[in-house]
């Protein structure tokens, strides 16, 4: 008896009028809106000018969504360039199919190209907008759930996700939704690096390197639950040694970045004031009025003893 199940979709895109609107393009727009705001909010806390990190996500976004995609295309060659497929759906990304990996590290060489044209350290851009990252690609997630994909090996547990689409080879069943444990998964990754950040005044990059291991160390497990075609070396999935490696290098990049450059970012963004930080309700301008006002009230008391 069937007692439980997270449904599928019945299509993944709906219409309005004549313009469709794709579920995995829709959260993968809905992320980036989220990482950018948020990725504002911290990067004013830290000394930053409003509007700073949404001008260098102009650079950082398309970088990484061809940089997704080249990688989702390459690692998955045969899914486009095979005998019976067609090269031009390897453009189709609205279909589905990005690859993390290539999307961060390509983003990565936006993001150096935008904070260069600004005079802005990478290190520390990289470490305010990490959170938000995690958050966009838990959203993000939930495209793989309207393209019905990504799932795990099959299970009868209450929260299987039940695949009804037999295109490209699927099997209808109950499968675990392996895009939901990633996506609760990021959403730790991101209060986990939003406390540390805090607790250890994380800076010089250190931030964004622990979003990275963090969120490897997930992927690998939840990568080695995935049943859909991939390559395979040494019997682990290339993605799992992708995320192994990349977690080693996060980790390296930890340890010896705290032992050369301790502490914070002075400067984050050259040419800011006090008041410029502050103005965007972080309390900065707040307690600097408050002081200021406090100066004034022992001038006057000052003035009032002199005349007495």
């Amino acid at each position: 008896m069937e007692l439980a199940y997270i449904p599928s979709p019945s299509r993944g895109v709906l219409y309005l009028g004549p313009i469709p609107l794709r579920g995995y393009a829709f959260c993968i727009i809905l992320g980036v809106f989220v990482a950018v705001w948020y990725g504002n909010k911290r990067w004013i806390a830290r000394g930053g000018r409003s509007g700073t990190v949404a001008d260098i996500a102009v650079w950082a976004v398309p970088f990484g969504l061809v940089g997704g995609r080249l990688y989702h295309v390459i690692t998955d060659y045969q899914l486009y360039f095979s005998e019976g497929r067609d090269w031009v759906d390897a453009f189709k990304i609205w279909e589905g199919g990005l690859g993390i990996w290539g999307a961060i590290a390509l983003g990565a060489v936006g993001a150096w190209i935008g904070c260069r044209r600004r005079g802005i350290p990478l290190p520390a851009y990289a470490d305010a907008i990490a959170p938000g990252i995690a958050f966009a690609q838990a959203i993000g997630r939930w495209g793989n759930w309207f393209n019905q994909e990504l799932y795990g090996r099959e299970t009868d547990l209450p929260w299987a996700l039940h695949i009804t689409s037999t295109a490209d080879g699927r099997v209808p069943g109950y499968y675990h939704p392996t895009f939901l444990y990633e996506s609760l998964w990021c959403i730790g990754v991101a209060v986990l690096v939003i406390w540390a950040d805090r607790r250890f005044n994380l800076g010089h990059g250190r931030a964004f390197a622990l979003y990275v291991a963090s969120y490897c160390a997930g992927r690998f497990w939840i990568e080695y639950m995935r049943v859909d075609d991939a390559h395979h070396i040494l019997g682990l999935r290339l993605n799992n040694w992708t995320a192994l490696l990349v977690l080693l290098l996060a980790v390296v990049y930890i340890v010896l970045s705290a032992r050369t450059r301790p502490g914070r970012e002075a400067v984050v963004e050259p040419g800011v004031s006090d008041g410029e930080a502050g103005a965007d309700g972080t309390g900065e301008a707040e307690g600097e009025t408050e002081d200021t006002t406090s100066d004034m009230a022992e001038d006057e008391a000052g003035s009032a003893t002199k005349k007495t």
